[in-house]
């Protein structure tokens, strides 16, 4: 989950009661989620796949966000096992999003 909040430039590093945090917006909906500096989940923040793994989505940052919980079921319960474009149009609104979003990685050398 780490590699994935340090490439969205809508998670900046904060502190939240002493510990070090990212905070940043679900991909969905902009709802606010915290994300502790090991990348441990603070409350409702889940690994989201763009494309889905049941439609050969990977896991390769490229094609991972950060929603929260209630987004990432909603998405899974209505587009994941359906057919037809519907499923299309939300997965090229969310690598939209995602490109528009992205911040590449710091180079650690």
């Amino acid at each position: 989950m780490l590699d994935v909040v340090r490439t969205d430039t809508t998670f900046e590093p904060s502190v939240l009661d002493g510990a070090k945090v990212w905070v940043g917006k679900c991909i969905h909906c902009n709802a606010k989620l915290v994300v502790a500096a090991d990348g441990r989940s603070l409350g409702e923040a889940t690994l989201e796949h763009i494309v889905p793994q049941t439609r050969g989505g990977t896991d390769d940052v490229t094609n991972l966000a950060i929603a929260c919980a209630r987004c990432n079921r909603e998405k899974g319960k209505r587009h994941d096992h359906k057919r037809g474009e519907r499923l299309d149009d939300v997965v090229a609104t969310l690598q939209a999003r995602r490109t528009a979003r992205w911040r590449p990685k710091p180079d650690r050398s």
